[in-house]
């Protein structure tokens, strides 16, 4: 099968032939229908989060039909079903998993990390990770909300937002699109989109947003303003960038909670009092997200709480040099918001 994988750090992913993976008693083969291309993969492209072993086939976004399953599943998913792919493989019997936090799991993978992913034709995975996918929702958008939407739900059940309450999204791209539209479903009175593109801004607008050019303005100073001083409730920063993690502190009111969520290695540097402890801010970390989640993602996703439609902005073959080429672009931060591989 034709597969795109990655061969060294800092290096153009390369095409290569590689045979259809075999599948173990309570596992299923998958033929990928579709693909996203997230920002992370921009990152584990320049080591900035190791990948390993490689070569590596990367993608962590899937949607595809079950080509077949293993003996040893019993129920769930049959060959012909439309399935997206939970992308952590975990034991499934730990603490963390028997908890339901298996992103803890200690013998847990990836895919498209540690374990081969979806820039390929088929991919294997363990039953449990297979979840049906609604015939309401293309298999191009339901790739997306393996990862974009998903990190996004998890990031905002974490924050503990409430009806009412008021949030900033730093970072229009797939997660900050999924968390404009998520923060509005959980209740938010009002969101800031802060983004420095124009045409990101504008489709954030079209969700209810208010948006923050921080291109034009200080957006710390513009939320400040729009709330009367008071600043919000919940910022979620989506880019891993020290400044927007430092903004997204600064924007806060009394009590309330940085969500970081992007991946970066620049340090991050606090004023304690006047930026934590003065008015009891809560800095979150928030990492991935969890199997238990995503039937209620797929629901509001189905029913068009989460609208969808407008996240896939390209879609590309399975070929080297188109997927480099919007990881190039991912890179820079360029226009749209989700590329899709189309096997």
């Amino acid at each position: 099968m034709k597969a795109v994988r990655m061969v060294a750090v800092g290096k153009p992913l390369e095409a290569f032939d590689i045979p259809v993976p075999s599948i173990a008693d309570k596992e299923v083969l998958v033929r990928v229908k579709a693909a996203g291309i997230c920002h992370s993969d921009v990152h584990y492209r320049a080591g900035t989060s190791p990948v390993r072993p490689l070569p590596m086939t990367l993608g962590h976004e899937v949607a595809g039909v079950v080509e077949k399953v293993g003996p040893g599943v019993q129920a769930g998913v049959r060959p012909g079903d439309r399935v997206v792919l939970h992308y952590n493989v975990t034991c499934g019997d730990c603490f963390f998993c028997s908890t339901g936090n298996e992103q803890f799991c200690s013998t847990g993978l990836m895919i498209g990390h540690f374990m081969d992913g979806g820039y390929a034709e088929y991919l294997a995975v363990p039953a449990r990770n297979a979840l049906t996918l609604p015939p309401e929702i293309p298999f191009e958008q339901g790739a997306t909300l393996m990862c974009a939407s998903a990190t996004s739900f998890h990031a905002l059940r974490k924050s503990r937002l409430s009806a009412g309450e008021k949030a900033a999204v730093f970072g229009i791209g797939g997660l900050g699109l999924s968390a404009v539209q998520l923060a509005r479903a959980f209740g938010a009175a009002e969101v800031f989109a802060v983004d420095r593109r124009e045409d990101k801004l504008e489709l954030a607008a079209s969700y209810g947003a208010v948006s923050v050019n921080a291109a034009r303005v200080d957006p710390v100073q513009e939320i400040k303003r729009h709330t009367a001083g008071r600043g919000v409730d919940v910022a979620l920063e989506m880019i891993g960038r020290a400044s927007t993690m430092q903004q997204a502190l600064r924007c806060l009111g009394p009590m309330g909670r940085a969500i970081i969520v992007g991946i970066g290695s620049e340090p991050l540097s606090i004023d304690t009092y006047h930026e934590l402890l003065g008015n009891e801010i809560e800095l979150i970390g928030s990492n991935d997200h969890l199997l238990q989640e995503l039937p209620q993602l797929l629901e509001m996703a189905r029913r068009g709480i989460l609208d969808t439609s407008r996240v896939v902005t390209g879609t590309i073959p399975l070929e080297a040099s188109a997927i480099n080429a919007a990881l190039d672009s991912l890179e820079e931060y360029g226009s749209g918001i989700r590329t899709v591989i189309v096997p």
